[in-house]
Parts: C-alpha cells; sequence; structure tokens
C-alpha cells in the first residue's frame, strides 16, 4: 500500500510539472510571463518539491521506527549485535 502512495504521488507530481510547464508556455507566447520569469517558478516549484520530498520521506521513517518498534520487530542492528553476541560465545 506504501507503494502504491509513493508511485501514485510520483506520478502526479510528474503530471503536475508537465501541465505546469505547458501553462508557463502557453503565457509566455501571450506575452504575460517573461521566459526568465517561467523559469525562475518552474526551479522554485523544483526546490520546494525537493524539499517536501525529504520531509515526506523523514516522516515516513519516523512512522516506520514506531511501527517497528511497536510490533517488537528486529531491525538490521540489532541483528548484527546478536551476531556480535554470538561470535562471544
Amino acid at each position: 500500500m506504501l507503494k502504491e502512495l509513493i508511485y501514485t504521488t510520483i506520478g502526479a507530481s510528474a503530471v503536475m510539472r508537465e501541465k505546469i510547464e505547458e501553462e508557463m508556455k502557453i503565457l509566455e507566447k501571450k506575452g504575460k510571463i517573461k521566459k526568465e520569469d517561467a523559469k525562475d517558478f518552474i526551479k522554485n516549484l523544483e526546490r520546494k518539491g525537493k524539499l517536501e520530498d525529504k520531509k515526506f520521506k523523514k516522516e515516513i521513517r519516523g512512522h516506520l521506527k514506531e511501527l517497528i518498534n511497536e510490533l517488537g520487530l528486529l531491525t538490521k542492528k540489532d541483528l548484527k549485535k546478536f551476531k556480535e553476541e554470538l561470535k562471544k560465545q
């Protein structure tokens, strides 16, 4: 389910980017916006998108860590520690 959510979000972002670029080209052709302003706008959107992506990933990691702890699942760190303890015996 998480994978589908991520793919849907990425797909929606790609579609929105295309639509925004199309609209910017139309506005540029009509002389309502300068080419540089359109490029700057798109760059700002990309920058904001990357920041939101980082926030989203950080939030998901936090939720997953909580879930792992709640379910009492072993982590890679736990397994490594367990292996080290076994080697000592």
